[in-house]
């Protein structure tokens, strides 16, 4: 049988087939389901900065609220716990999965500044968390900050993180950085594990009847994978850190571009969320089939054959690739 054994973040994982940060990985019990249908790791629902930030300026605003009239006012202060319960949910879950699982479970942030981030970071490591997926996403409205500074910011608070926890960490992307290259050497320079190909951003529709801007939340759908591909090839070998790809997985053949792109794991949610966590058990067998066909002993055999450093033509890659697409549909049309 092919061997679909990989390696993310120092960790032995039996597959690529990882289930990516969602409402999917919310409970012990989901975790279970997913775990049984083939999964070789999870990453929990990310913990927002801004749950962090809210949580620790709402304690502090109440512990100052009525000190100036008496000294008794103390005896008013909430209960610091009372400030606590979202973080300490989360630690908890993080406990309790690895009691009950036995695959890898890996913690999420989400953010864009350091903030309270490396301290809870901590906690998540002292929970028993087996790595950290920083899950960065920063929205610049004002013109005057450069993108030099948001990318300075980021390299800033994995260098921070990374000094201040032992546990591995992966940093998720945008694909919108004006240069993905220059910045996953800055990551992989400050000691970053793993890069992840790429964070999905919900953007907000406009309901024109109403004036009113709404969210509004799709699912991916596999052609999304292609710029993962494309970046994942470009990225493989040039850099220590290793590659993930996440967005547009829903098949084994997405699974396998993704190995032969550079990738170490392929992460999955909304086919999950469409079909459920059996599709997990389907695209395994799927994977070994395919794998067994095409004389594939191993993932680790087929990994990074389609990266910009192994193809015969990494111009594939390049302008020049992007002027021959746009060409040869322009012939097939007039033919």
């Amino acid at each position: 049988m092919a061997d679909l054994s990989t390696e993310y973040l120092g960790l032995k994982l039996k597959s690529p087939l990882v289930v990516s940060s969602s409402p999917l990985t919310d409970s012990v019990e989901s975790i279970q389901r997913l775990e049984a249908a083939g999964a070789s790791a999870v990453i929990l629902p990310s913990i927002f900065e801004e749950q962090l930030t809210l949580e620790s300026n709402a304690l502090d605003a109440d512990l100052q609220r009525g000190t100036e009239s008496f000294s008794e006012a103390t005896s008013f202060f909430p209960a610091y716990e009372n400030f606590r319960r979202g973080q300490d949910s989360y630690l908890d879950l993080i406990r309790n999965a690895k009691k009950a699982a036995s695959i890898p479970v890996l913690g999420s942030l989400n953010g864009a500044t350091v903030g309270g981030w490396v301290s809870f970071a901590k906690e998540i490591e002292q929970a028993g968390a087996d790595a950290l997926e920083l899950n960065t996403y920063s929205l610049p409205t004002d013109a005057r900050i450069a993108s030099v500074a948001i990318e300075d910011n980021l390299v800033e608070l994995v260098r921070q993180v990374k000094a201040n926890t032992k546990i591995p960490v992966a940093v998720k992307l945008s694909a919108q950085f004006t240069s993905i290259p220059n910045l996953a050497a800055r990551l992989d320079k400050v000691g970053a594990d793993a890069i992840v190909l790429f964070n999905r951003f919900y953007q907000p529709d406009f309901d024109i009847a109403n004036l009113n801007v709404a969210p509004k939340l799709s699912l991916s759908r596999p052609e999304e994978l292609l710029i993962r591909l494309h970046w994942a090839a470009i990225l493989y070998g040039t850099v220590r850190a290793q590659i993930a790809v996440t967005g547009g997985v829903h098949s084994a053949e997405d699974v396998l571009k993704s190995v032969m792109a550079g990738s170490q794991v392929a992460m999955m949610t909304s086919a999950l969320l469409i079909d459920g966590p059996s599709h997990l058990t389907r695209v395994q067998n799927d994977l070994v089939k395919w794998m067994e066909e095409h004389e594939y002993t191993s993932i680790h055999q087929m990994r990074g054959s389609l990266s910009r450093k192994s193809v015969p033509n990494p111009a594939a890659f390049e302008r020049g690739n992007y002027i021959k697409t746009l060409s040869s549909y322009t012939l097939r049309q007039s033919a």
